[in-house]
């Protein structure tokens, strides 16, 4: 299995796959995402994926690669080269496509009272490939952001541990039945971002844009903000 993305809920996936006697090929991702934890997972730095498709489909021995927290786009040069890409997203498909934390943000704005993780299969389009899994979570009604997103990065992090055995056994696993395939949904990506500021009156705000913890993980987020 192969790996691409960045940060603790890349690595917390690596070393569970890991600790469960799974092979990981190889990680790929920013320089800044490695740890010290898994020196014994083989890394490779990139920062546009594509540009290693080439590395990829060598590396690869069951065709598997998983998308955790991560922000590059796979094109059809890498999509068409026999591996199969699976993504974790922080967000219910369809409904809320794009950037996990501008979708939460649009989400709590709007009331929402559940948000959730999804397993997909990655295509060409940006979160359009069939749904496989799905775990939800409820958003409480006076909880902040930063709250809210630490609950949904746990439940990304339990999917994955459901679902990698699945894909391990079946690595053309079709998912759950009831959740084949779907429209495009809603995107929430930078424009979103910018139009955040046309809430500013909402008297959830405050509450919804609270970045806490995740401040340094968001720049452009925060810098919307200001």
């Amino acid at each position: 299995m192969i790996f691409v993305g960045e940060g603790a809920l890349l690595w917390r996936a690596v070393r569970h796959t890991l600790d469960g006697g799974l092979p990981v090929d190889l990680v790929c991702g920013p320089s800044t995402g490695v740890p010290a934890v898994r020196p014994d997972a083989p890394f490779l730095e990139v920062t546009d994926v594509n540009t290693a498709a080439a590395e990829l489909a060598a590396a690869g021995t069951d065709g598997i690669v998983w998308s955790l927290n991560n922000r590059m786009i796979f094109r059809s040069l890498l999509l068409s080269g026999g591996l199969r890409v699976l993504n974790i997203h922080h967000g219910p498909l369809p409904a809320y496509r794009g950037l996990p934390e501008v979708a939460l943000v649009h989400a709590m704005l709007h009331g929402e009272r559940e948000f959730g993780a999804t397993l997909h299969q990655v295509e060409e389009g940006v979160d359009t490939g069939p749904r496989l899994a799905a775990d939800h979570y409820p958003i409480g009604p006076d909880e902040p952001f930063q709250v809210v997103l630490r609950r949904g990065l746990e439940t990304c992090h339990r999917l994955f541990e459901r679902c990698l055995p699945l894909v391990a056994a079946d690595p053309d696993w079709t998912g759950e039945p009831t959740l084949a395939s779907t429209g495009p949904g809603r995107y929430f990506g930078r424009e979103a971002l910018a139009r955040l500021d046309q809430y500013r009156g909402d008297p959830g705000f405050a509450r919804a844009t609270n970045p806490g913890f995740s401040a340094g993980y968001f720049p452009e987020f925060v810098a919307a903000l200001r």
